[in-house]
């Protein structure tokens, strides 16, 4: 597995972690996860994942809005937690990472959806992002 993608499944599930744990302390929960995974969190790895992980966190009132928006009828609240982290993530390198092609955005995220989530997860993930990067014009 390439550094990049390590690092994405690691910013997915430290966004997990983060969902389901109502915690006030943000930037604590984040330490407590990079300590619990610092074997997999490597010097090429963790740059990268810090990067997605304080990037979604920061545009999250950005993004959100546009998942909504894209997903037609579906409330980010009532989507699955593993499929809006993907697209958090995904939808944050669409935004702000114009040194990462569209097309490798959205493929490494329909992957990941697939892995970590259901059969379905794959089109619904791949279809809001393509609206959002139509929208955005990448």
């Amino acid at each position: 597995m390439g550094d990049r993608r390590q690092s994405r499944e690691l910013a997915l599930q430290a966004l997990f972690f983060l969902d389901m744990n109502s915690s006030k302390d943000v930037p604590a929960d984040v330490e407590a996860f990079c300590l619990e995974n610092e074997a997999d969190l490597t010097p090429t790895v963790r740059p990268f994942f810090m990067d997605l992980v304080q990037g979604v966190l920061t545009a999250m009132d950005k993004i959100d809005p546009m998942l909504e928006t894209y997903s037609k009828n579906w409330k980010v609240s009532r989507m699955p937690v593993v499929d809006r982290n993907i697209m958090r993530i995904a939808a944050f390198e669409l935004l702000e990472r114009p040194d990462i092609p569209p097309s490798v955005t959205i493929n490494e995220a329909v992957d990941i959806a697939k892995k970590y989530s259901t059969r379905e997860s794959g089109s619904f993930v791949n279809g809001i992002l393509d609206r959002i990067r139509l929208s955005i014009g990448r």
